[in-house]
């Protein structure tokens, strides 16, 4: 069985030129998007990490790791242009893979955070403000960084990372094995299936939960909808076709026989894959617009804080109304739906 899948795969080239120029423009586009906004993002998010705010924990790491993954998408580029080849070493190719798996996982598992914390500070408002503390989210944080870091780790001996021998590829689908299909059926339940579950329970939730609210104005309520759905949808079109792929591959492999003179794989969907793994880099640049700079809190600090970094802060009136304040509190960053929720519960009206 070995030997006819070594043979099939020197038999089986897949297309790697199709497409290869589309691809090299998006790696380059997220990158140029992706890099300032996260730039950006960590800098306003960290200011809430200092005010031991929950969810700004949660989206700090999420634009360190983006910002991690971005970081690679030059050598991913180059790859792709140059046909997939790998030009350097053994070694970077593995590194270059690691931080690739670590950043799409533990970006995933982060936005499961940030919809749960979102979830609890929205439907259990008042229940949640002694249960949602940073040092909590930070322990949540540090533990998924660790957890996946350490799961990926067998990414350095697997044989799919030997880019100096042979046709120097990098961690082509079509050099698969018993470990690489271990690896796509645990990515698609455990880093895909269950977070999309998580992820559309918890939105929906807050969808019922403002739904039913009286506190807020239709707009507030319109604006929350767009959030939930955007979330959801981001995840379906960034991470569905990558993973379903995976998992199709992984169950081809168990019978070789249907590819058996057939390259089935290389020939049908080797350029879906490639574009797959395009669009699971697009979440990397709109992540800090989705859940940051759609804050009007956080555009209300980027504006004050791009005022200070010019010197023009003394120019501007400051005003003392509770509209134009910013307020470090655990709920800053909700995303206009938890201040508001918790007004309602405590019986204060909106605004106040």
């Amino acid at each position: 069985m070995l030997e006819t899948v070594s043979m099939k795969n020197q038999s089986c080239v897949p297309p790697y030129d199709a497409g290869s120029l589309p691809l090299t423009m998006l790696y380059s586009s997220v990158f140029i998007v992706g890099l300032p906004t996260n730039l950006l993002t960590v800098l306003l998010t960290w200011l809430q990490v200092r005010r031991k705010n929950v969810l700004g924990i949660y989206l700090f790491g999420l634009s360190l790791c983006d910002l991690t993954y971005l970081g690679t998408l030059p050598v991913w580029a180059d790859y792709v242009f140059h046909g997939h080849s790998w030009r350097w070493s053994s070694v970077a190719c593995k590194l270059t893979g690691y931080i690739f798996f670590n950043n799409m996982y533990i970006s995933i598992f982060l936005l499961c955070c940030i919809s749960c914390d979102r979830y609890i500070a929205v439907v259990y408002s008042v229940e949640s403000r002694g249960l949602r503390r940073g040092r909590h989210a930070i322990l949540i944080t540090l533990t998924i960084v660790l957890v996946v870091a350490l799961g990926h780790i067998p990414v350095f001996t697997m044989k799919e990372g030997n880019a100096t021998e042979g046709s120097r590829r990098c961690f082509e689908p079509s050099q698969s094995s018993a470990t690489v299909t271990g690896f796509s059926y645990a990515r698609f339940i455990i880093g895909f299936l269950i977070p999309l579950l998580l992820l559309v329970v918890t939105n929906r939730g807050i969808l019922v939960n403002v739904q039913r609210s009286t506190g807020l104005r239709e707009e507030q309520k319109q604006r929350v909808r767009q959030l939930a759905v955007a979330v959801v949808v981001l995840f379906l079109v960034c991470f569905a076709p990558y993973h379903v792929i995976l998992l199709i591959r992984a169950i081809i492999f168990h019978f070789p026989h249907l590819e058996d003179g057939t390259c089935l794989f290389e020939t049908t969907m080797y350029t879906p894959y490639t574009i797959s793994l395009g669009l699971s880099t697009i979440n990397s640049a709109i992540n800090p617009i989705l859940y940051v700079l759609s804050s009007d809190n956080i555009r209300k600090e980027l504006s004050r804080g791009l005022a200070q970094f010019c010197g023009r802060a003394m120019l501007r009136p400051r005003s003392n109304s509770s509209q134009n304040k910013i307020q470090p509190s655990n709920n800053s960053l909700e995303l206009h739906i938890g201040t508001e929720t918790e007004r309602q519960t405590a019986g204060t009206p909106p605004g106040s």
